[in-house]
């Protein structure tokens, strides 16, 4: 192996790419600081797992949701959060910290920040995590996650146009394929970074790429910030870190993020004395389903699903309350880690499918990435599921359309896993339902739940289709989509505190060493506690990076 020479020093070096890393390079930037970034993947991949994300954002008494007659304010988001978080640790200290920050920036100048740098939102709020527990419980009271205007590669946008400036003015430096083996660490202080020089490749984007090295590296600088991302890409890290409040980890799972998310650097933290915390926190899907047509292996897309589906379990019994679609992720996961398989099933009408089965990702919602108000007017509110959707219909391995109910029940059988099906019971729990639907009164939560949400505009217009039974031929089409465990982000990660400077053991700081995004549980070490409230994930990517950033310049 070749032995480069040293690349020169810079005042920050920015360690992975995605938006957290842009953000913080840009602020540094900005402060009038040199800065070299540096990732383990191709300049293609450029905006890391960002880019395919959908967009959204939490955000708290906005103009949007006003207009929408969305009555929200911060102290009811602080109690949102605090009760799906469910701090409980002595070191959530900064995490807490780190809520109540983010909280206030939410609430406060993140809405007005993002518009100053040319980001918009689709004007109809989602109403995501819905909870259905109780006041205090976990979920969003109102609906918040408002969608970028251009979705990932949008909220990117404005940042890497920053970095990319500033690389032409020759005052930022990004190097790919430099991929970290060592962070430098002198007298205590972290100094630089070593790694090795990965050999190029012409992959496109997401694709995963060779580890064959061909030089090594070292990289000096006066504050090195550690944005590298989380652990969803190795199922083995995944099932290590897996709590048991959670019941056992899935034997079989889909992958909700390009190979590269591997956690590698939460190590190489680590061996630089930095704290891990709150590394059994973590935030996986139990709507996914195989991408018909995947980049990486494994590759899974999540369904991001309206209220009206029956959820089954993989023997056809159905969740219990308030586990419908779109309410209790990690509720819903742990529900179903209990019951000894590692899949459920959407029982559902095309009539619900066209109206409420949206999918994540940037690459899956082309007219909102594309931001074509044509595509978009012509997709969504015309009759009919969206282009991606039709293709899952058409070509996806886990959905089932038929035009009667027993035909559907065989198909369900005819399945992998299939045969744990009690059609009986599936039949019974459809009919049961086809009849509460038939009566303006119900005992049935998710009906009423159903009645009660298509009074919110946005709901009613795009996300909710009108309550019908599942057996109405004008419906359409039955159809049942049999769901998988799908990984997507570590809530937990490397302690840092309000300025994103990574703590040790003993909770003092380490000269030199910052963490963003999600290598720090999207700041502090996990400012979500156990549960997310949807949306704040790209914001905690924004917000710590900009903190970090911002310190690492003085």
């Amino acid at each position: 192996m070749t032995a480069l020479p040293r690349t020169p020093a810079t005042d920050v070096l920015v360690i992975g790419w995605g938006l957290a890393g842009l953000v913080a390079a840009a602020e540094a930037l900005a402060a009038g600081r040199r800065v070299t970034i540096i990732d383990q993947e191709p300049r293609q991949n450029l905006g890391g797992q960002a880019w395919w994300s959908f967009g959204g954002l939490f955000l708290v008494d906005s103009p949007e949701q006003r207009r929408m007659g969305i009555r929200d304010s911060l102290e009811l988001a602080r109690q949102d959060w605090f009760g799906g978080a469910g701090f409980d640790r002595p070191e959530d200290s900064w995490p807490k910290r780190w809520a109540e920050e983010y909280l206030q920036f939410a609430a406060g100048e993140k809405r007005v920040w993002l518009r100053e740098r040319g980001v918009g939102f689709f004007p109809v709020v989602g109403w995501a995590e819905r909870g259905g527990a109780g006041a205090i419980g976990p979920g969003n009271s109102v609906p918040r996650f408002h969608i970028t205007w251009g979705t990932g590669p949008g909220i990117l946008t404005p940042f890497v146009a920053a970095v990319e400036q500033a690389e032409a003015d020759g005052r930022a430096v990004i190097l790919s394929r430099h991929r970290v083996a060592n962070l430098v660490v002198e007298s205590g202080a972290v100094v630089g970074a070593r790694g090795t020089v990965l050999a190029d490749t012409l992959a496109p984007r997401g694709v995963p790429t060779s580890r064959e090295s061909v030089a090594d590296f070292e990289i000096r600088a006066d504050a090195v910030i550690v944005a590298s991302g989380g652990i969803g890409g190795d199922h083995e890290l995944v099932r290590a870190f897996w709590p048991e409040r959670l019941g056992t980890a899935p034997e079989h799972m889909l992958t909700g993020v390009p190979a590269y998310v591997d956690g590698s650097m939460h190590a190489v933290a680590r061996a630089a004395g930095a704290d891990l915390i709150n590394t059994d926190r973590m935030w996986h899907y139990v709507e996914g389903i195989e991408n018909w047509d995947p980049v990486w292996p494994g590759h899974g897309i999540r369904i991001l699903p309206g209220p009206s589906s029956l959820w089954l379990d993989a023997t056809g019994t159905r969740l219990p309350v308030p586990l419908y679609p779109g309410f209790d992720t990690l509720g819903t996961l742990a529900h179903l880690r209990g019951t000894g398989h590692d899949h459920s099933w959407f029982v559902t009408t095309l009539k619900i499918v066209e109206k409420e089965f949206a999918l994540s990702g940037s690459e899956q919602n082309p007219d909102l990435t594309g931001r074509d108000v044509g595509l978009l007017l012509r997709s969504r509110l015309a009759k009919g599921p969206t282009g991606p959707v039709r293709a899952f219909l058409d070509e996806g391995a886990d959905f089932v359309v038929e035009d009667d109910l027993e035909s559907l029940l065989a198909g369900m059988r005819s399945m992998p896993g299939g045969d744990v099906l009690d059609t009986d019971r599936v039949r019974e729990e459809v009919v049961a339902r086809d009849r509460e639907i038939d009566n303006e009164f119900t005992k049935d939560a998710q009906i009423a739940m159903l009645r009660s949400m298509r009074n919110y505009r946005g709901d009613r217009l795009i996300r909710t289709a009108a309550p019908h039974r599942l057996q109405d031929p004008a419906a359409g089409p039955l159809v049942a989509v049999k769901l998988h465990v799908l990984t997507r982000k570590s809530l937990g990660g490397i302690h840092t505190d309000l300025n994103g400077r990574a703590l040790d053991v003993a909770g003092n700081a380490i000269p030199g060493l910052f963490a963003a995004g999600e290598a720090s549980g999207f700041g502090g070490g996990g400012m979500h506690g156990y549960r997310a409230l949807e949306g704040t994930f790209l914001g905690g990517c924004l917000f710590s990076g900009r903190q970090a950033g911002q310190a690492a310049a003085r």
